[in-house]
């Protein structure tokens, strides 16, 4: 299943059922699960771990060193999980020893020209649209969906089913639940579509907008609002989970459209 136009180096740990397109490169500390497809002109360097199934398009590098002028050739790796789809001239950086490992999850779609830097840790079934970049030490939740050209600042946290529009600069965290937008990055709603597409019912995506309804629309101060659903909110593990990821933000989150600048 091997072309003998690609390079593999005797090494490597590759499936007995992997296809490798020809062209493509495959470095000495690299291990391919089964059913994995690599493309042409694919580069696959050390540290790299890709898991089952999943599908890898021409042009794509695959743990390549981190752009940080801090690396000093630590021993790292860019981990992807089972079924995830990486679209042509994706580039994926291995960690450094903030983290030493930077993680794609399962089931994820990262498409053409997207850049993951090192230290980031992405969740299962995310989907990035073409062109959007994060930098290093992010951390992105479960079901997060960032359109095209997105920009992500280095250590921004993103929760689990938020939806960041096209062509945003994401220079704050943008807690769960929500949809990021605008000119500077501010609260749009909630991600109600995604949200039932998953199963959520109308009970929790109406609790989830009168919290946010509070914290972003109601109130300009962001501690009081907090203050106010936690008291006033029966408390839920929806509710828990936003009330900590705001509380436990150290960049700040993204403020309410109207609300001033997109910061604390």
């Amino acid at each position: 299943m091997i072309q003998p136009l690609s390079y593999i180096h005797p090494e490597a740990q590759i499936a007995h059922n992997v296809v490798i397109e020809p062209f493509s490169t495959i470095h000495k500390d690299v291990v391919i699960g089964e059913g994995t497809w690599i493309g042409s002109n694919v580069t696959i360097m050390d540290g790299a771990r890709i898991g089952k199934n999943c599908r890898i398009f021409p042009g794509a590098i695959i743990s390549g060193e981190p752009q940080d002028l801090k690396f000093e050739g630590e021993v790292t790796t860019a981990e992807i999980g089972d079924n995830t789809t990486i679209r042509e001239c994706v580039t994926i950086n291995r960690g450094t020893k903030d983290r030493y490992r930077t993680v794609i999850g399962k089931n994820c779609l990262i498409q053409a020209y997207s850049h993951i830097a090192h230290d980031c840790f992405v969740g299962d079934n995310c989907i990035f649209s073409n062109s959007s970049t994060l930098a290093g030490h992010i951390t992105v939740g479960d079901y997060v969906v960032l359109a095209g050209m997105v920009a992500v600042h280095q250590f921004c946290k993103i929760g689990s089913h938020a939806f960041v529009t096209g062509g945003t600069l994401v220079r704050k965290d943008v807690p769960p639940y929500i949809k990021a937008a605008r000119e500077p990055i501010a609260y749009a709603g909630i991600n109600s579509v995604g949200l039932r597409r998953r199963g959520y019912t109308n009970e929790q995506i109406n609790e989830i907008q009168n919290i946010y309804r509070v914290l972003f629309v109601k109130h300009s101060n962001l501690g009081k609002a907090l203050d106010i659903v936690e008291t006033e909110f029966e408390a839920t593990e929806l509710r828990d989970e936003i009330i900590g990821f705001v509380r436990a933000s150290n960049r700040g989150v993204v403020k309410g459209f109207g609300q001033g600048r997109a910061s604390l």
